[in-house]
Formats: C-alpha cells, structure tokens, sequence
C-alpha cells in the first residue's frame, strides 16, 4: 500500500472507530496510475476505442485463476450481477427462488425483477441459511438457489451445495459482502453453478461500484454476457452482434467502464493484506470480549475463512442489546458521522428481510400486481414475509448488535472498545 486517502478527515479524526469501508482507505497511487492510463488512452469504454487497456479482462482472467473458475463476467454493479444470474438460468414467473432472511434487498429484487417468487429460508447461528430449513422448504416450483455470504463469512456453504445437488437446483452464491472469503481452503465463489461479487464502496475491495458473475457452464456465460449488454453478443471488432441465432435475448446496459475496473483489478492485488488485517483486529477483540457475561458470538465455521468486516454479538435478551449499544455509543464507540457502526440489528436496515417494506406489501412494479398476480405463480398465493415468517432469524435479530471492523482500527481502538463494552455491561 502507497498513499491512503481517507474519505472525509474532519468527518473521522473524533472518532474512534474508522469509517467501515474496507477497500477505500488502499486507495493510493497504484490506482490513481491505472486510471490514469485508461484516460491517457483515450479508452474507457470496454469493447472499442483508441488503445484499449483491457483491465476488465484482466479483471475476469484474475478472478477465473483466483477462483479456478472457467468464466467471469465483469459488470457494473452487484445487484446487476444478481439479476444476471436469474437471467443466465431463464428463471421467472412459475418459478421459486429460495433465500435467507439475513440478506440484502438486491437480492430480493433479483427474483421479482425476474418475475419469480422469493421463498425465505430461516438461518442458524451463523446467521446465513439453515441447510436444515432448506430443505424443508424445497418444492414443486423451486427452481433455484440463492446463498448469501452475510457479514463477511460464509455458513455451512458445503451442506448447501451438496443439498442442491442432490435436488438438482442450480446455487447462485452471493459473495457481495464475503470477497476474499473461503470455506475449509475452498474460495466462496467456487460452490455454486453461479457466483457473484460486488465492488460497491462497503465491500473488501471497491471502485465505488461494480461487480461480477462467475460460473463454470458456457451456456450460463453465454446468456448473462448477452442479457448483460443490450441482449446479444459482440464481434471481434467489439460491435453487437445480432445474427446469432442462439444468443438473441434482452438485455441491460450493465457494461462495466474500463476507468472501474482498472481500480479494482488494482484493489485485487491488495485483498488478502486488507481482508487479514479486517481478520486480526476482529479476533483480537472478540478473544478481548469473551467472557461477558450474556453475551455470546456468531458461529463463524471456519475462522480462517473469516474475511473479519462485521463484528456480530448476541446478547441474552433486547433490553440487554439496546442498553449496551446506547451507553457504549455515548462513550464515543462508533464511526464519524457519515458511517454507520455499533448498533442493535434490528436498525440494520434493507439487511432485514421484514425492513422491507416492498417485500412485506409485496409491491409491484406492474400495474397488474406481477410478479404475485400472475397466473404461474398462484402456488405462493399465501406466502408471506411479515416480521415473524423466520423465527430463529428473528430472535436473533431482536438481541444482537454489530460492529464493523475496519482494516485499519489499531490495537489501541480494540482496548478502548474493550474497555468501553466491559464498563456497559457492568454499570447495567
């Protein structure tokens, strides 16, 4: 790492916890040089130009190796990404997409914006799905699988992968918030039929926004490269090309600009530094925490997989959560004030599948009320998503509280957070 830029140091010098953006505090002159030369060339748009730089190839090619992947697709956002996937395994109305409730809103909208319907799945205490509940769950109209690697380590990915298989549905595997993650030596991304990353500004890596899909099958590839840019694929001179007649689908504008993806091929390089610094300062805390009485952590499987963002505590009961988390925030334990950090989980937001309130009305983006009005999707007629659809994620949510654990918070900050915890639970 050269120079690190902080985003706003007014907005961050009082406080004690840095802001919880991993990737943008490696932001330094590696990146500012590749930029730099895709503007010198002229070139920032992907497929032609003056001197092509080729970073969003190089890009997927590093991602292939990473992974050990056959395909990678880079594209302009995660939850285009997300789409991508749906789009790539033709899935929609008729169709069910089964998902946790521990989640992001992108991934719901996937499955609606498809015109399918979303099933939710209870979690266990890993907070990501209950391989159990799953499989409870699986029906006649299940047509897929979508994982989310919440807070930054996966669950039980092998039970789930092993599950689908033996139903036969296709698994996506949401890596958005869990880059750099693996599971018993194995990279998440490298599970399911179809994977996808994000690069938004939160995540281990970012350039602000993008994302990516990969996946092992051609046919897959094929499709989410079409849908991906306007529904056809493009010649060797970089135009659409629509003759094809196996590749003539519809598609988005969800190119990923040359200028992005020269900054995250960059932050590529600097993953595993900024996601094992995230991993020490989160297990130098929580060995620090262990011990307070009422309190109790997420399961994290493999620690080592670990990408170490989110620091999740489970405390014995919400007034318990609640009172912690205020007195510890008025003792300064929190970001600067553009961030969001040490909170009860029931304020984590779009996070929630029932803070949703578009899933919970189940709104549509149709005048005729689809995805839920359509004739092939009777079947869910009584499916709902209100606050108290999963019982395990919803005691969980009720009396746990989160920190984000920046690359960047010093061994100092972990004796005052500590400190600061330990003085909350003891004045009661």
């Amino acid at each position: 790492m050269s120079d690190i830029y902080p985003t706003n140091k007014e907005n961050e010098k009082e406080a004690l916890i840095p802001y919880e953006w991993p990737g943008s505090y490696f932001l330094g002159e590696e990146e500012l040089a590749a930029a730099a030369s895709v503007l010198k060339a002229r070139s920032p748009f992907r497929f032609y130009g003056h001197d092509l730089q080729g970073f969003a190839d190089r890009l997927e090619r590093a991602y292939c190796g990473r992974l050990g992947r056959k395909f990678a697709l880079a594209v302009n956002s995660g939850t285009a990404a997300l789409s991508l996937a749906m789009s790539a395994l033709g899935l929609g109305p008729g169709d069910e997409v089964l998902l946790p409730g521990y989640l992001w809103v992108s991934c719901i909208a996937a499955v609606i914006r498809a015109g399918a319907i979303p099933q939710l799945v209870d979690v266990d205490d890993t907070f990501c799905m209950d391989p159990a509940d799953l499989e409870r769950k699986m029906g006649a109209h299940s047509r897929a699988v979508l994982l989310t690697h919440m807070s930054g380590a996966p669950g039980a990915v092998d039970k789930i992968a092993a599950i689908c298989r033996a139903h036969k549905l296709p698994l996506i595997e949401d890596c958005a918030q869990a880059n750099g993650a693996s599971f018993r030596g194995k990279p998440v991304g490298s599970y399911g039929d179809l994977a996808i990353f994000s690069f938004q500004l939160n995540k281990n890596i970012t350039a602000g926004e993008g994302g990516l899909v990969l996946c092992d099958e051609e046919t897959l590839y094929r499709r989410a490269w079409a849908c991906h840019d306007l529904g056809y694929p493009r010649n060797a001179e970089g135009r659409l090309d629509p003759t094809n007649p196996s590749l003539q689908l519809w598609g988005q504008g969800s190119r990923y600009p040359e200028l992005l993806a020269a900054v995250v091929y960059t932050q590529l390089k600097k993953l595993d530094t900024i996601t094992g610094a995230m991993r020490k300062a989160k297990y130098s805390l929580r060995s620090k925490l262990e011990g307070i009485p009422g309190l109790a952590f997420r399961r994290i499987i493999d620690p080592n997989g670990d990408t170490g963002p989110f620091l999740l505590m489970i405390w014995k009961d919400r007034d318990t959560c609640l009172r912690v988390v205020e007195k510890t925030r008025a003792a300064g334990v929190q970001t600067g004030s553009l961030g969001l950090n040490n909170l009860p989980m029931t304020d984590w937001g779009l996070h929630i599948y029932y803070n949703n309130p578009s899933l919970v009305e189940k709104r549509s983006l149709s005048v005729a009320g689809r995805p839920w009005t359509d004739p092939l999707n009777a079947f869910a007629a009584n499916y709902e998503y209100k606050k108290g659809t999963l019982p395990v994620l919803d005691d969980l949510i009720e009396r746990s509280s989160l920190l984000s654990i920046p690359p960047t918070l010093s061994p100092e900050a972990i004796g005052t957070i500590d400190a600061e915890f330990k003085r909350a639970v003891r004045l009661g």
